[in-house]
Formats: C-alpha cells, sequence, structure tokens
C-alpha cells in the first residue's frame, strides 16, 4: 500500500521523452510505444514458431516407437493436430492483415490513383500540407512576374495560396481534392518521407527546411493564349517541344476556376455536369476519332517497314480490301484533288489527304508491323475490340522525378486494334484514321507528330519540371527518315493541293515555314438537353439476362464531326509540336488549323521557335516635329 502511495505521488512527467532530451518531441512517446507494440508481436511470433516445431515432433518419448497409424489415433496426438491447423490459419491471417497494411502505408501513395484521390480526406494529410509552406511555381521562364502560384497576403493578414490562371491552369495544377494534380505532388517529391517510429524514437528530428521554388516548363502566355482559342468551344490544345519534351501548353475546355472547387458542395456540382464535364482533362484523358491525322503514325510505319517509296492507285469507286468489301473512298467520294484518280507516291496521297492510299498501305503493312510502330509511340496496341475497352493510364510516358507526379499527369492510353480476327477492311480503315484507330488522345497526337520533328527521330518523353535533362522513349525513325517525313508534312502547307496552304499562307508570309496534318472525323456523341443538361433517352424493348422482354432507356446520339490539326514548326529545327482538337467543329482546314496557326505566330512572338524567329526589338520613334503656323 505504502509502494502505491508513492508512486502515484512521484512525478513521472520529468521522464517524459521531451523532458529527458531538453526538447520538444512530443512525438516519441507514441514512437516508443510502437515500438514496444512491435517487439511484444515479435515475441509472440517467436513463441508460436517455436510451439509450431516443437509440435511436429512427438511429445511423449513413448510415443516414438509406436506406429504411425496407432500415434494419429491418440488424443494428443489430435489435439497437436488441431493446434497445428489454427496455428497455420493465425499465421495466414496476421500475413493477410500485415501485407493490408504495408500496401497502404507504403505502396498506395504511389501507385493506386484512388487512394491518391481520396487522400484530401485523411485529416493527417491535410494537417501535414497545411504546415508545409509550398513554394512558388514559375513558369519556364524563372520569372516572379510570371508565376502561377504563388501566396499572398489577404486585409485580414492571412497568407493564402494563389494563382494567376486559375482557369487555364486548372487541369494541370489540380485542386485539393479528386485527382491530383501539380499542386499536390511537385512539391510532395521535395519533402522528406515520413521518419519510422525507430527514427523519432533515436533521434533529433530537425526542422523541415521550406520547400523551394520550382519552376516548370509552361509558358504561362503560350498557355493563357492557348485558352482563348477555345473560348465557347469544346476541346482541347497540347504543345511540346519535340527536341526536349518540353510541356510549352495543355489546355482542355470547358474547364473550371480553382476557387470553385474548394468547396465540398460546389466541387460535386462539377463532377455532376456530365453534359460539359469541366474536371475532365480532355488533352490527356478523353479519347477522340483522329481521322486524317492519323495517316500521319501510318506514313511513320511505312518508313520503318521500308515501304515509303511504294504506289497505290485511287479508284473512282474506292478500295475494296477484299471481293464483296465495302469499298473505301475519299472524303468526295471518288479521289482527292489535285491528283485525282492516279497511281500515287506517298508524298502526293498525304499531301491530298488520300483515304485510299493509306487505307492501302495498312493492308500492305499488316497487323504486325502497325503493332510495332504503335508500341514504340506510345499506343497499346491489342487483339480485340472488347480489349481496348480496360482504360488503362500510362504514367511511364512522363518523364519526371517522382511516381507521383506521372500519376497525377497520366494520360489515358491510346489504343489500337491490331489481332488476328479483325478483318482486311479493319485493318484497312485504322491506316486512315478510322475504325479500331478511333481510341486516341490529343496529347498522343502531338506525340505522334512530335516524333518527325524530332532532328534524331526520337520520341521524347515529355517532362513538365524544367530542371530535369531530356529522356527519350523510343528511337522510332532515323534522323534521314523523319528529316523526309517532316519535307512531306510541309507539302500540306506548301504544297499546290496542300489541304491547309491557305490557312497557313500569312504563317509561311511570315518567314516561318511549317508542316502538319489536317483532320476531320465523326464520331456518335449523346444529345444533352440545353436548359436542364441532362442526357436525352428513348425507351426501347430488349432481352435482358434472363431471355425476358424489357423496357430499357438508351441514349440519344447524334453524328459530331470533330476538327483536327497537327503541326510542328519551324520546319529546319522543331521546336513545336502541336495537336488541336475541335468537338463538332467541321473540317479540320476551317477551325483547329486556323487555331494552330496562331499559336505558332504567338509562339515566334514569345521567342520560342529559336533565336532566328525571336521579334526584333523595337527602336523608339524620333519625335516628328510640329509644323510651324
Amino acid at each position: 500500500m505504502t509502494l502505491l502511495l508513492f508512486l502515484l505521488q512521484f512525478d513521472w512527467q520529468k521522464f517524459r521523452p521531451e523532458k529527458l532530451f531538453g526538447v520538444q518531441v512530443l512525438e516519441r512517446t507514441p514512437a516508443g510505444l510502437t515500438i514496444a507494440y512491435l517487439i511484444g508481436i515479435a515475441v509472440l511470433i517467436v513463441f508460436l514458431a517455436l510451439s509450431f516445431v516443437r509440435n511436429v515432433r512427438p511429445k511423449f518419448a513413448f510415443e516414438a516407437d509406436l506406429p504411425d497409424e496407432v500415434r494419429r489415433k491418440l488424443t494428443t496426438t489430435l489435439a497437436n493436430r488441431s493446434l497445428k491447423i489454427w496455428q497455420i490459419v493465425f499465421v495466414l491471417l496476421a500475413f493477410f492483415v500485415y501485407g493490408f497494411h504495408v500496401y497502404w502505408t507504403y505502396y498506395a501513395d504511389d501507385y493506386n490513383e484512388q487512394f491518391q484521390a481520396l487522400s484530401y480526406k485523411d485529416l493527417r494529410n491535410r494537417r501535414t500540407n497545411a504546415s508545409r509552406l509550398r513554394g512558388w511555381m514559375l513558369d519556364r521562364t524563372g520569372k516572379l512576374g510570371s508565376a502561377l502560384a504563388y501566396f499572398k497576403v489577404n486585409k485580414n493578414g492571412d497568407v493564402s495560396r494563389a494563382f494567376s490562371l486559375e482557369r487555364e491552369m486548372a487541369h494541370l495544377l489540380g485542386t485539393e481534392r479528386g485527382t491530383p494534380g501539380l499542386e499536390r505532388t511537385i512539391y510532395k517529391s521535395d519533402s522528406d518521407s515520413t521518419p519510422e517510429a525507430w527514427q523519432i524514437l533515436t533521434r533529433i528530428k530537425p526542422a523541415e527546411e521550406e520547400q523551394r521554388d520550382v519552376r516548370i516548363t509552361i509558358d504561362r502566355d503560350l498557355q493563357a493564349f492557348a485558352a482563348e482559342q477555345l473560348k465557347d468551344k469544346k476541346g482541347a490544345i497540347v504543345v511540346l517541344n519535340p527536341q526536349t519534351g518540353d510541356l510549352l501548353a495543355l489546355y482542355s475546355n470547358p474547364t473550371f476556376n480553382l476557387s470553385e472547387a474548394q468547396d465540398l458542395n460546389d466541387y460535386l456540382k462539377l463532377e455532376g455536369n456530365r453534359r460539359d464535364k469541366p474536371l475532365l482533362n480532355r488533352a490527356t484523358r478523353e479519347y477522340y476519332v483522329p481521322g486524317s491525322t492519323f495517316k500521319t503514325f501510318t506514313m511513320i510505319s511505312a518508313f520503318r517497314a521500308g515501304k515509303q517509296n511504294t504506289l497505290f492507285t485511287s479508284s473512282p469507286g474506292g478500295y475494296a480490301p477484299f471481293r464483296n468489301s465495302r469499298p473505301i473512298t475519299d472524303a468526295n467520294g471518288g479521289c482527292e484533288p489535285p491528283y485525282g484518280c492516279s497511281s500515287l507516291n506517298i508524298a502526293q496521297a498525304f499531301e491530298a489527304s488520300s483515304n485510299q492510299y493509306f487505307a492501302q498501305m495498312a493492308y500492305e503493312l499488316g497487323r504486325e508491323r502497325m503493332r510495332e510502330t504503335a508500341g514504340a509511340v506510345g499506343i497499346f496496341a491489342v487483339e480485340t475490340p472488347e480489349d481496348a475497352l480496360a482504360g488503362n493510364f500510362f504514367p511511364a510516358i512522363w518523364n519526371a522525378s517522382k511516381p507521383q507526379i506521372q500519376n497525377a499527369l497520366a494520360p489515358e492510353q491510346s489504343t489500337i486494334v491490331t489481332g488476328k480476327n479483325i478483318s482486311a477492311y479493319d485493318l484497312s480503315l485504322e491506316g486512315m484514321g478510322q475504325g479500331y484507330a478511333g481510341q486516341m488522345t490529343p496529347f498522343q497526337m502531338a506525340l505522334i507528330a512530335a516524333v518527325p520533328a524530332n532532328l534524331q527521330g526520337r520520341l521524347m518523353k515529355p517532362k513538365v519540371e524544367a530542371e530535369l535533362q531530356p529522356q527519350a522513349f523510343e528511337q522510332v525513325l532515323s534522323p534521314q527518315q523523319a528529316a523526309q517525313i517532316r519535307a512531306i508534312m510541309g507539302l500540306v502547307t506548301e504544297g499546290g493541293g496542300g489541304t491547309a496552304r491557305r490557312v497557313f499562307a500569312g504563317v509561311l508570309a511570315e518567314g516561318i515555314r511549317t508542316g502538319g496534318k489536317t483532320g476531320t472525323a465523326e464520331k456518335q456523341a449523346p444529345i444533352y438537353d440545353e436548359r436542364t443538361g441532362k442526357l436525352k433517352t428513348y425507351k426501347r424493348r430488349v432481352k435482358d439476362d434472363k431471355g425476358n422482354w424489357v423496357e430499357r432507356d438508351f441514349p440519344q446520339l447524334y453524328e459530331r464531326t470533330d476538327s483536327w490539326y497537327i503541326s510542328i514548326a519551324p520546319l529546319e529545327n522543331p521546336q513545336l509540336a502541336i495537336a488541336v482538337v475541335v468537338e463538332g467543329g467541321g473540317y479540320g482546314a476551317a477551325v483547329s488549323a486556323p487555331i494552330a496557326a496562331k499559336i505558332v505566330l504567338k509562339a515566334r512572338d514569345l521567342g520560342l521557335l529559336g533565336d532566328q524567329y525571336k521579334p526584333k526589338p523595337q527602336l523608339p520613334q524620333a519625335p516628328r516635329a510640329k509644323k510651324g503656323k
């Protein structure tokens, strides 16, 4: 009793870890308890292992000489057998439980996208993020005046995070909810990992350094200009430097305001807008039918296979891949001008955008060569149309310092079907950018344009962190092949029959040579009510799984014509690879090509096309002499 009273009156506070070490290290107490718990678990496992080994042998000496049949019937043997079964069950459950925790503790934050999207709900993460002052995010120039994310002091004296392009950079920066963006990943890559309990217990953790400012490859002025071009339109724009992989601009419209997504109710409203899908990054995570822009891919495949000199004939009735096949014709139902129905080489066919030629080229190349080229440019070649619906992300395409950044920017992987069960007609359609080639993102089409634009014929991994060294994804073409393809792409803007000749006449007049490819593609799209924003449906009788006739709702669809253009500039040493898509825009030369032309001129004004294209400084004009009265 006296000992109990003594213990109750004793000042145990002086033995707290923070008192012993003379510093405030409050986390050492739970860290010590954690280690004690782990030691206890380890001791328990050792005893279980020893008892398991002990029960393998006979417990009593007289059992050793007994026949096995007799020993198995003994009470002690039956009891041991039961205990061994429960020991095995316990060990398996323990491995399952601890394995579950190990995954969610060490791996989910890097590889599980759903975990990343929901991590904002974890109060520990929110406290950690709030306690760390993120650095400024600067654009490619590194100037403070061009900061994309920074801090400001409001009227109350509170410091708050601010963004110079709240709508234009919304998809890239991301929010604290949903799929993470650069705001939640690029700074996290600079911070130390969470220390283990033993590290907390055995050393004094130094104060965390402020996370430094970061410079990204985005050009703020070009990003804002790209957003202007898609005002009141649905679509996406991607601009890359094909020599280094630098992402210069990436914009998706409709977009949202970052401040709108801070409140949970406002965020849920944005998420529930199924008509406009403002949270969807169309540049990287929306599939489109690429139309004739995909002929660039088929041309790359032809050069890789050594078939670039092959001639094919365009016929008035079109090209039929096999007997009684539906014919494939050009856009006008016959043969494309200016060459008409004649034997064409690959340059003439690309300039005129001949469907018949590239359909025949795809058939000539065959499934395997198309599959090989797909892998080289980052497209996932699948066996069946059903496989194409899997919807995988492709983080490995990015050149990034951390997996978190790769996952945040990961595009939906574009697919092409090359299995043995697709018909010759299907394969031919793929060659001209239709059919089973209809799952391409604007990001993927910018990568395809970037291959011949690279002077070495390489596909460079895109990157957003300015300080990273360029990194190649694949050597797709030889330098000589890349130069030949650039010259062919130049015919689209400079050739007599080029589909974008008129649009880029102003760019050429400025002394800038470019190459490109127009595209026009039809796609079945759902119809939404203009007033309510709800999906329009109709009822149809169908059979259910049990064979009974039931009435179900189906979405009303219409045929939407999307406008495409991919571009490279300047032609002799490309610094830009551009992809533009406008939903419902019609012909590529009418809507998307003019947008690309404006982006090239804007990039020239910003000094992005190289030294020889930098605008000359304007000299101040001398004041005019006033006329005398």
